[in-house]
């Protein structure tokens, strides 16, 4: 009981995923694919690099 509600939003989604029509990067997906690095994944890097240090600072005054 309920599930007709669900089993329509399902449906919808997937007569949407199946008929849409969208350009597809096959090169960004091949890059993905091959584990060839990306530009942004380097600046995702640094910005963790920042966070662990300003962190770093608290665990020393615990100590």
């Amino acid at each position: 009981m309920g599930r007709g509600r669900a089993k329509a939003k399902q449906t919808k989604v997937a007569r949407d995923l199946k008929y849409r029509t969208h350009e597809t990067d096959l090169n960004a997906l091949a890059r993905e694919l091959h584990g060839e690095p990306v530009d942004s994944a380097e600046d995702d890097d640094t910005d963790a690099d920042d966070v662990e240090d300003e962190w770093s600072d608290y665990a020393s005054r615990r100590d």
